[in-house]
């Protein structure tokens, strides 16, 4: 059975921290109100990928989502002829919001749903006192219409760059999603289904790593060692590797002088590894300017 980190990774987020601790609390909330999950962080979308990973983790049959920085929303799904009131004026269209909350309220009556609501900084701050209410009292108004919220079914998600509404945040359980992860990982062969021979390599990627402050996941790594044994030659091609397939790499710092002997170290790890007397250094611009690769064929 995979774990809660392996299943958010097969639904798009990927990181060595593990929410299991966190997502417990959360579904163990007051039973008489929405369980809701306020996720913070550093990660900018990142969130977003780690919301909805996770309600497909949850198993969850229905999840909807609604983004308040949206110029343009998407068209509702169900839409209703225009309607007049007793004086004979036209209703309005309804609200986007409203028609996503309304939903999700009268799908949580038979089975579990999740709403993410992103980007709150964005909306009217009267919906900010809005969403606590359907949070506190597990009903929506739409034009005085309620629509009931089963507790025991609804999950609510809020993604914010910005602090939510002082009541708001004090119904939620806050989560922290860093652009990187927290966890750093050692790397060894074993993991990476590798032979003991590649442990130098490791540990000279493991240094490096430690060096910029990053974290990479093992199936970074793994994309990464690919890409050494088809592709680097130089320590220019070294550092343009890490930048393009590790996450949160600072691409400046790569680039500090004082990282030249552990990208060097890395290279002679890495020619070791394959079994090469001698790897060209400095030829990283002319090759992508020329076209060829390093070896003597073209790209």
């Amino acid at each position: 059975m995979s774990t809660l980190r392996e299943s958010m990774a097969e639904h798009g987020f990927e990181s060595n921290d593990d929410y299991a601790f966190q997502v417990r609390c959360l579904l163990k909330g007051t039973p008489h109100r929405i369980r809701t999950l306020n996720i913070q962080g550093d990660g900018e979308r990142r969130k977003t990928a780690f919301a909805t990973a996770l309600a497909h983790a949850l198993d969850t049959p229905h999840i909807l989502y609604h983004d308040f920085s949206d110029e343009e929303p998407p068209t509702t799904e169900v839409i209703l002829p225009p309607g007049t009131d007793e004086y004979g004026r036209k209703a309005s269209a309804v609200d986007p919001l409203d028609d996503i909350v309304s939903q999700a309220c009268a799908l949580s009556e038979a089975e579990s749903t999740v709403l993410i609501l992103d980007q709150l900084q964005a909306a009217d701050f009267r919906e900010h006192i809005r969403v606590h209410r359907l949070i506190r009292d597990r009903r929506w108004l739409v034009r005085d219409a309620p629509y009931y919220a089963n507790p025991r079914n609804l999950l609510l998600f809020l993604i914010s760059e910005a602090p939510l509404y002082h009541s708001l945040q004090r119904e939620s359980f806050r989560v922290w999603v860093g652009r990187v992860s927290e966890r750093r990982v050692t790397l060894n062969p074993e993991e990476l289904g590798l032979g003991v021979d590649a442990a130098p390599l490791l540990d000279a990627l493991n240094d490096l790593f430690g060096a910029v402050d990053a974290s990479p996941t093992r199936s970074e790594v793994a994309r990464l060692l690919d890409d050494f044994t088809a592709h680097v030659q130089t320590e220019e091609h070294l550092i343009h590797a890490v930048f393009g397939r590790c996450e949160g790499i600072d691409r400046e710092r790569m680039r500090d002088p004082d990282l030249v002997p552990m990208l060097s170290r890395v290279m002679e790890q890495l020619r070791d590894y394959l079994g090469i007397e001698q790897i060209v250094v400095g030829r990283g611009r002319e090759d992508v300017e020329s076209g060829s690769d390093g070896r003597g064929s073209n790209v």
